[in-house]
């Protein structure tokens, strides 16, 4: 009967001790668990830097970083199917296959491609992926130190378009070897959201995967807010242009101040005009294309696409956009004394504050910010 008596207070202690514990941590932490991040950098991943971010409990630790290896294999699995300069990959084995010969595909890369044609519709041509001949072009130029004729650029945009490329459940058919089809618009952020699932399906709490600055996150961050996205400033690389708050979803920017063709001492962005005009194949000098396009979407993919194609069309683009897409979007036109930042209405609300501006705007601050979607 003692022993028994003895039982019964030691439990009731030890169950007391465990409620004031409780108590304690939910008065110092919140109702919910500690939350922890687990960061992973792979390396050679996409010719860029990447951060993959897992947020888990502080009791589940053991298992992230497992997902951030999935994750990553997920990441170099779309590179491995969609980079059109690794052998065997998917685009490669399109690119040179013969004319009329079907080309078998990941369920993938078809998912990729048909977003693609998609895409080109909705940009009114502004993003194409089939303008690898132009692309060529342009890398024998900066190559050869020699800007391509406007001859040159009309007839590899003749080489190669959507007419040519015929899609089908298992793969895909030129209809002439002059065709090319290059992902790199697109590919990088349908990556970055397989890469999310991933983390997702592992039971993470939170996430964000970072390839290059091209990112999306999910889920709560470690202090259970909103995740901070920076924009940094196209004149200045060591300032940031804006900051976002986001909770769900993608943010992609593109701009002429990284990548770019260097031509008789002159830079041309890396993006060039695909659709049929006076600026056919045209990589512009950067004073006349965005210096920085932001676009914020539910996948990196759409995100990724949009940014490529508003970095061609310019602010004017930004009415292009569909309708409740949940697409938002951030143009900066202009120059570093004197530069405008256009959004869409809804881009307004995710920033953490307004951009920066000049310090002496030609035209005014009141100016230099525009809503640019009705």
């Amino acid at each position: 009967m003692d022993s028994m008596r003895h039982r019964i207070v030691m439990g009731a202690l030890a169950a007391g001790i465990a409620a004031l514990v409780a108590v304690g941590l939910w008065k110092t932490q919140g109702s919910d668990p500690l939350l922890e991040p687990v960061v992973s950098k792979p390396w050679g991943i996409m010719g860029t830097q990447t951060r993959l971010t897992a947020v888990v409990r502080a009791d589940q630790k053991y298992m992230a970083d497992e997902a951030l290896r999935e994750a990553e294999a997920a990441l170099r699995d779309v590179q491995a199917k969609m980079d059109y300069r690794i052998e065997g990959s998917d685009i490669r084995r399109l690119n040179t296959a013969a004319e009329e010969e079907f080309v078998p595909m990941s369920p993938e890369t078809l998912e990729v491609l048909e977003a693609a044609r998609r895409l080109l519709g909705e940009t009114d041509g502004a993003f194409d992926v089939t303008i690898g001949p132009i692309l060529e072009v342009w890398i024998r130029a900066e190559r050869h130190n020699a800007l391509p004729t406007t001859e040159q650029l009309v007839a590899a945009r003749e080489r190669s378009n959507w007419g040519m490329i015929e899609l089908h459940e298992y793969g895909a058919v030129r209809h002439t070897e002059t065709a090319r089809v290059d992902l790199g618009g697109i590919a990088k952020g349908y990556g970055i959201d397989r890469a999310v699932q991933v983390l997702r399906d592992a039971g993470c709490t939170g996430g964000q995967v970072n390839v290059g600055g091209d990112l999306r996150c999910f889920g709560l961050p470690p202090d259970r807010g909103a995740w901070p996205v920076h924009v940094r400033n196209p004149f200045d690389n060591s300032a940031m242009l804006a900051t976002l708050k986001i909770r769900e979803g993608a943010v992609c920017t593109s701009g002429s101040y990284e990548r770019n063709y260097k031509i008789g001492g002159q830079r041309y962005s890396h993006i060039v005009d695909p659709r049929p005009g006076p600026r056919t194949g045209m990589a512009l000098p950067p004073d006349a294309t965005p210096p920085s396009v932001t676009v914020v979407a539910p996948t990196a993919m759409i995100a990724d696409g949009w940014a490529t194609a508003l970095s061609v069309l310019g602010a004017e683009g930004l009415r292009l956009i569909p309708r409740d897409s949940g697409i938002e979007a951030m143009v900066v036109t202009g120059s570093t004394e004197d530069y405008t930042c256009r959004w869409t209405a809804g881009f307004e609300e995710l920033l953490a504050a307004p951009p920066k501006m000049p310090a002496r705007p030609k035209h005014g601050a009141a100016a230099a910010i525009q809503a640019a979607r009705p």
